[in-house]
């Protein structure tokens, strides 16, 4: 439970739907989300931990500063792992697996059609999931899913132009995969992490949390 209400905090603050400077109360988090203030508690260390929330003594948690140097890190950190599995996938993909990732492609084209956020984030995730199980890079792997917590899946999810993007770029890369092109292969996987961080750098720069002060 702990977990579920550290990713709805995570995807609060990253899309600046929770600002840096405000207080996060447990009573209210705990009520608005249906849960004891246990596991709010609990989510709320663990996000200290990952400096996303502050504690200031005898007031409580606040959430900590975002920059456009922070999104530029993340998403850097992310679309270098990322290829480093794609380039790995690139020298052990079969004609088989090479179908089933376009088979998953087409689940999220059809999720797309349904806008139906969750369809979209879960058909994402599960292209991404076959994908990286084929480099059998399981640390790897591990290290790129504990950097895309923090990526607000839902703003993307709803995102139609941001899923055109998605499918198209999973397309390229599975023509450069058949094709064996290796150039192609980085400059698609690149593609995703560089359109997500402008598209969620364009977004916090709509809400003005940068306005007043920016550390870049």
């Amino acid at each position: 439970m702990s977990d579920e209400v550290a990713s709805h905090l995570r995807e609060q603050i990253m899309t600046a739907s929770t600002r840096p400077g405000e207080f996060i109360r447990m009573d209210d988090t705990a009520e608005r989300l249906g849960v004891s203030v246990t596991p709010v508690r609990e989510a709320l260390l663990t996000l200290r931990g990952e400096g996303m929330v502050n504690l200031a003594p005898h007031r409580g948690y606040v959430v900590a500063e975002l920059s456009r140097t922070d999104v530029e890190d993340l998403f850097w950190l992310q679309g270098e792992i990322a290829v480093k599995l794609a380039l790995r996938t690139a020298d052990a993909i079969t004609a088989d697996q090479i179908a089933d990732l376009e088979w998953h492609n087409q689940q999220l084209r059809a999720a797309l059609g349904t806008g139906d956020g969750t369809q979209v984030a879960d058909a994402e995730f599960e292209f991404h999931r076959v994908h990286n199980l084929i480099a059998s890079g399981g640390k790897l792997a591990w290290f790129l899913l504990s950097a895309t917590r923090y990526t607000p899946t839902q703003l993307y999810a709803t995102d139609p132009d941001w899923g055109s993007v998605a499918v198209d770029s999973h397309s390229r890369l599975i023509v450069a995969y058949r094709d064996g092109d290796r150039d192609q292969v980085v400059e698609q996987t690149r593609r995703q992490f560089t359109d997500g961080a402008a598209r969620l750098t364009r977004h916090l720069e709509s809400t003005g949390i940068w306005d007043v002060s920016d550390d870049t």
